[in-house]
């Protein structure tokens, strides 16, 4: 089976799609996803579906939405499958799980290739690092579950999911800056803060990769434009460390220009104190 969430929901078996028209049955189906060979207790599903404000139908309305499942499973597998798709969707004390191995999901691929571009930032190994970076940020396919409806329970895993691919994205442009690319990035760096216009990390990336670029009154609007709008949506200052990399900007500092160092950090750490 291959189960794919970093994007719209999509599920196969053999070729064939298990994901199920209806809305609700879509969502028992990503949160098994999300914990392949993990029992998800029944509470959470119908949290998940419900709230907090449970039908007195729900656990035989749950069941159904598992017999749906089950059916979609069962018509892609085949007759001849063995244990049929209850022994792949399995029922067990007080919930249901998903027997699939981890790296039939996209999420499985996708962290271990954050954790191994994480690993070779630390040890300044800015190639891999890049490289890992780009590939796990390549299985994504728009937002997570972006055609699933979120309940509580999946809200909370969108937003992990979400956070960290801004994360990933952060880090591979901080490698991709130790390795000189910095003109290559102005353009991404440029529609990065607009969307993400408090977002100190990559307005400092967006500073030095300007700034290496040999254009520093545009680095230095990057900065005002950043202050302006803290100060008129949350009345403070832009952190030590950007107003660290301002003054940098302005009085010309060498160190502008060195392009990876001693200081392994991110580019938004090199003005820590």
């Amino acid at each position: 089976m291959e189960i794919q969430v970093l994007g719209p929901l999509s599920a196969a078996e053999n070729g064939d799609s298990i994901v199920p028209t209806a809305g609700k049955p879509r969502q028992v189906l990503a949160l098994l996803a999300l914990y392949p060979s993990r029992v998800i207790p029944v509470s959470t599903l119908m949290e998940e579906i419900w709230g907090t404000e449970l039908p007195q139908s729900a656990m035989t309305t749950l069941q159904t939405y598992i017999m749906q499942l089950r059916r979609c499973l069962g018509s892609a597998m085949g007759p001849d499958a063995p244990g049929g798709a209850k022994n792949v969707l399995a029922t067990r004390h007080g919930g249901y799980l998903l027997r699939i191995p981890p790296e039939s999901v996209d999420v499985y691929t996708y962290e271990n290739l954050v954790a191994e571009g994480q690993t070779a930032f630390e040890e300044g190994d800015d190639r891999r690092a890049a490289r890992c970076f780009r590939q796990a940020l390549a299985l994504w396919q728009g937002p997570a579950l972006v055609d699933v409806r979120l309940g509580p329970v999946l809200d909370i895993e969108v937003t992990r999911l979400e956070e960290s691919r801004l994360m990933t994205t952060e880090r591979r442009i901080d490698a991709d800056l130790r390795l000189g690319r910095h003109a290559e990035l102005v353009a991404e760096l440029a529609d990065l803060i607009a969307r993400h216009p408090q977002h100190e990390g990559l307005h400092a990336q967006a500073i030095v990769a300007l700034y290496r670029s040999g254009r520093q009154a545009a680095a230095l609007n990057v900065y005002r434009r950043l202050r302006e709008g803290l100060i008129e949506e949350l009345g403070v200052e832009p952190s030590p460390p950007l107003q660290r990399l301002h003054q940098a900007v302005l009085s010309v500092d060498p160190e502008l220009d060195v392009v990876a160092g001693l200081r392994r950090g991110s580019t938004f750490d090199r003005y820590a104190a």
